[in-house]
């Protein structure tokens, strides 16, 4: 009987494990073939993870990479750890991780202090690079742990408010109010709308999975979006797709077409990442639980709170109000 399993893996009972030669045989922590059962499986096919050979950032950032801690991360979160430490392989590549001191860590955050989001970024995979030293033997204590963050300008992203959600729907046509639909109707990130198949459509909702978080959502179509849906063409598999028909639509090209219709209307205050806070705010008006509207957006309770701070505040406002009546 042809095996359903690849090399080193057996199943033995209703559990599958790895055993090779010389290791010792060891339950894998994925039991379905799924692409974290593989991310595992080629983690293990590479050995266990050793301290390199020389005592570098390079070597370091090496080893970091074949880890778990690394591989188990979301494809989004790899790319943004992968900018930091491309930085540190460029500025200590060749120097020894031993001699860090905090100032140091603390210098490289200052130095991109000006983009005070990747400043912090430096400071949090700075952190975990050496959580991972610990780890292979390699230090003893860990100079970049207890830093602060930069303080830095925040954009303080507000839901879109009704009339200009109607006079956006009035002004745009084709992908540009589809987008906008699937934006405010799904309230997903921008990123997962872009890369969502006609085929992920299901029993009056659509199968999303979150490519930050990993989470597998179903999320039912509000009847607006089920209407553009109906209209629009199926050129591709995706939903969104290019010109060509040949792929998704791109991030620059969406965001685009939307910026246009926003200056049209004059809503250039309110962007496309702000429909995810519009998405969460419309189901908080209409009396949802924080954990209701997680069901839809998939956020944790505490962005949940976050993102619908000013609808709580004018609902508890109106209620106390109503009472004074």
């Amino acid at each position: 009987m042809k095996r359903d399993l690849p090399k080193h893996v057996y199943r033995k009972g209703t559990a599958i494990y790895w055993q090779r030669r010389g290791e010792p045989t060891v339950r894998m922590e994925n039991q379905e073939l799924t692409p974290a059962f593989w991310a595992e499986y080629a983690l293990r096919l590479k050995g266990p993870v050793r301290a390199p050979s020389k005592r570098t950032f390079n070597g370091l950032i090496d080893s970091y990479r074949r880890s778990e801690r690394f591989t188990s991360l979301a494809p989004r979160t790899r790319k943004d750890y992968e900018r930091v430490l491309s930085v540190i392989e460029a500025k200590w590549g060749a120097l020894d991780p031993v001699k860090a001191q905090r100032k140091h860590f603390i210098a490289l955050r200052d130095a991109n202090a000006d983009a005070a989001r990747f400043a912090n970024y430096v400071v949090q995979v700075s952190r975990i690079l050496m959580e991972h030293a610990i780890d292979i033997g390699m230090v003893s204590e860990n100079p970049a742990k207890g830093i602060k963050q930069v303080k830095g300008e925040t954009i303080d992203r507000r839901p879109w408010p009704a009339d200009l959600v109607k006079a956006y729907r009035d002004a745009a046509e084709g992908r540009a109010l589809l987008v906008f639909e699937l934006c405010l109707g799904t309230g997903q990130r921008i990123g997962d709308v872009l890369k969502m198949r006609w085929g992920d459509l299901e029993n009056g909702g659509i199968n999303v999975r979150q490519n930050k978080t990993g989470k597998t959502l179903w999320v039912p179509l509000t009847k607006t979006l089920r209407v553009t849906l109906e209209a629009a063409d199926r050129r591709s598999v995706f939903i969104l797709t290019n010109e060509r028909a040949t792929g998704p639509w791109s991030y620059r090209g969406a965001a685009q077409a939307v910026r246009k219709v926003r200056e049209k209307i004059g809503a250039e205050a309110y962007d496309i990442h702000a429909l995810r806070y519009t998405a969460a705010s419309e189901l908080c008006s209409l009396g949802l639980t924080d954990e209701e509207i997680a069901s839809v957006t998939g956020q944790s309770m505490a962005m949940v709170a976050h993102y619908t701070a000013h609808v709580r505040q004018k609902v508890r406002a109106l209620k106390a109000q109503e009472r004074r009546l």
